[in-house]
């Protein structure tokens, strides 16, 4: 690609070139949009990204029915700020959420900052969450007061809190206990004094939650979400956020020889991800715009219960030990895989190569549906609306991405992408399957690679090479831009204050907050009256 233009910051460009004979038809009216984000889940966890992973069918389907985006990125590596940046189009050092939220949290996502459900409702839409929130669930900060009509789902991720079928993990858990005098079993990484809650809007319906029934019931509150919105005439906007790859994983069956718990796990996905796109196309193909991506890549220190990170395996970092998945800033971090599909407008068959984000999602679905940009504030993300058509693969000059956990102060941007230059002014290794982790240390000048040529991350371009005092210039200018930019801008702080009384508890009498007396029929639970307090 040649020596990166010395301004990082140009914007994408809406060229029209038409990919072959491909003309889309022009939006005539507000499409109904669903965002399906996965947990945890690597790059090479689809069929159509790794030719090894043999159990998605129907996201394989998906690419080859839209467009595949190969070159996209999670906006933090881990839970709470990319779910976050999701929603406001802003990194976390904007939008105030840099690290994850607890189960006592008071604060969540600030209030001054608007998320993509306000802005979408605010322009005629119907709006629901289902699945996982994790921005806070105490007062205002539940999704109901976030510009969702409706939620179902748990508050945080669903290995926060003990269930009876607490399924696999590393290490495992026990099981919620059922009376007082049961002993206590403590455990590093186990939550085990009180059980994990699934709400509808404000109500506690179960808890502990029965995690082998949770996939379908997803699947069936999106069905029947989807179905009011149409009856009523409304377009909608889903936010499908699953459980999958998250752990503990709960396969439906016990697995098929060579599959595994993960194998068997992600095919349970695939097939809810494939009911989902059949009830948006019984809505009639063309009238729906659904866009499959991950909140960050695999977490490695669960091992054989780790997704695949493709050929994203960070090297240079494996090499001095720890994960270069989950929690840190290497390409397997906060690369994920991403499927655009929407019948009529979004090219079949097609593979971007455009540098892309998952903050884009905000700016992008903000234009199709006619709407305009909250006021007073930067936002990160683009309106890549042009990409997804096809006219053009220009995506991000400039790419930032923030410490995540492994290394660095959380939040602070400490790697960046200009055009196919990647560099690190930290580096950093989570801790890794085998028990390792790789010590931050700090480079000045920054180590550079060049994906095109090292796509591994094995080897940094030589600091004394042409190549790495050409591109250093422009790398240094635009990590300067960036960081001035964010200065300058209206940001946010987090509450990330916590208080045991705002854990949701729907019997604080009863051992682990259990509700007595639930019976397993889902329909019965969700006219129980237990209120999230």
């Amino acid at each position: 690609m040649g020596t990166p233009p010395l301004s990082p910051w140009a914007v994408l460009v809406p060229t029209l070139v038409l990919v072959g004979l491909w003309a889309p038809c022009v939006v005539s009216r507000q499409p109904n949009f669903i965002i399906i984000l996965a947990d945890d889940l690597g790059w090479g966890d689809l069929g159509a990204n790794w030719a090894e992973t043999k159990e998605t069918p129907h996201l394989d389907q998906l690419a080859a029915e839209g467009t595949r985006f190969v070159d996209f990125h999670s906006a933090a590596s881990t839970c709470s700020p990319s779910r976050a940046s999701l929603l406001t189009g802003r990194l976390g050092l904007r939008n105030g959420v840099t690290h994850n939220f607890a189960i006592s949290s008071l604060g969540g996502l600030p209030r001054n900052e608007t998320t993509l459900a306000e802005v979408l409702r605010e322009a005629g839409y119907s709006t629901g969450a289902i699945g996982k929130w994790h921005l806070g669930h105490h007062g205002h900060h539940h999704p109901n007061s976030r510009g969702f009509d409706y939620y179902f789902g748990i508050p945080y991720s669903h290995d926060m809190g003990c269930t009876d079928t607490p399924g696999y993990n590393l290490p495992p858990c026990p099981p919620c206990p059922r009376h007082s005098t049961t002993a206590r079993v403590v455990r590093k990484d186990c939550y085990t004094e009180v059980a994990l809650p699934l709400l509808e809007n404000v109500t506690i319906v179960q808890q502990p939650v029965e995690l082998g029934s949770l996939a379908r019931r997803y699947a069936e509150e999106a069905e029947r979400f989807i179905q009011r919105a149409s009856a009523k005439g409304q377009p909608f906007f889903l936010y499908l956020a699953l459980a999958h790859m998250h752990v503990p994983l709960v396969p439906p069956l016990p697995p098929a020889p060579g599959r595994g718990i993960y194998g068997a796990s992600l095919g349970e996905m695939d097939a809810l991800v494939g009911r989902v796109k059949e009830v948006a196309d019984s809505l009639g193909r063309g009238s729906t715009l659904l866009w499959f991506t991950g909140d960050n890549g695999p977490w490695a220190q669960k091992c054989e219960l780790a997704g695949r990170l493709g050929p994203f395996v960070g090297a240079w970092q494996r090499q001095r030990g720890g994960s270069s998945a989950k929690q840190t800033t290497w390409e397997g971090g906060h690369r994920v895989p991403a499927l655009v599909y929407w019948p009529g407008h979004v090219p079949a068959s097609r593979t971007s190569q455009a540098l892309l984000s998952i903050l884009d999602i905000f700016p992008t679905l903000v234009a199709l549906a006619g709407a305009a940009l909250p006021p007073n504030r930067r936002f990160d993300g683009l309106d890549v609306s042009p990409v997804l058509f096809g006219w053009s693969d220009v995506g991000h000059k400039v790419l930032l991405h923030p410490n995540s956990g492994a290394a660095g102060k959380a939040g602070e941007i400490e790697a960046l992408r200009l055009a196919q230059y990647k560099a690190f002014y930290t580096t950093g290794g989570a801790l890794a399957c085998d028990g390792s982790t790789g010590p931050a240390q700090q480079h000045h000048p920054p180590l550079i690679f060049n994906l095109v040529r090292d796509i591994q991350e094995q080897e940094p371009l030589d600091v004394a090479s042409r190549e790495y005092q050409a591109v250093l210039p422009a790398i240094s200018r635009a990590y300067a831009q960036a960081l001035q930019d964010i200065a300058a801008d209206n940001v946010s702080v987090a509450d990330y204050s916590q208080d045991p009384a705002a854990i949701p508890c729907c019997n604080v009498q009863h051992v682990g907050c259990r509700c007595h007396g639930a019976t397993r029929d889902p329909h019965v639970e969700s006219r129980t009256p237990w209120l999230c307090l």
